[in-house]
């Protein structure tokens, strides 16, 4: 099975905040409102500002909690790579929950799921909800 957004993709970005280890995707927090900081040379990516201070503190600490960590692209569980189903899709290593219906799901539509784990398409999540978090305008 092919899709156009893994054979295209040069990385694909799992981006979970290092400081809470939840992903940015599931709780809906839109690229344009990651808190982004330096450590090291590499760009990370936080789901706020409190995070990002947290972060800051101790990025050593933090990344090494989440070290191997991975996002299942269909239900967006963040779960450590011991914890996961790996697949191969288009030359990818892709990894879900333990979960059998996820990879189900992901293989109808993989262009939709992979293009929702990078934020290229909208995704309201937890706190885009109304009444969890923050509310719409």
């Amino acid at each position: 099975m092919t899709t156009n957004a893994l054979s295209t993709a040069k990385t694909i970005i799992t981006p979970i905040c290092p400081a809470c280890g939840c992903s940015l995707i599931r709780l809906g927090i839109g690229s344009d409102r990651w808190a982004k900081l330096i450590y090291e040379g590499k760009e990370y990516f936080c789901c706020c500002q409190d995070c990002a201070d947290l972060f800051s503190q101790d990025p050593a600490k933090y990344l090494k909690e989440i070290k191997d960590w991975v996002v299942c692209p269909t239900c967006l569980a963040e779960k450590p790579m011991q914890q996961t189903i790996r697949m191969e899709i288009a030359g990818w290593e892709v990894f879900f929950c333990r979960c059998p219906h996820c990879p189900k799901v992901f293989q109808k539509d993989p262009d939709h799921y992979v293009k929702r784990l990078q934020a290229e398409i909208p995704y309201d999540g937890v706190f885009g909800q109304v009444g969890y978090g923050f509310t719409k305008k």
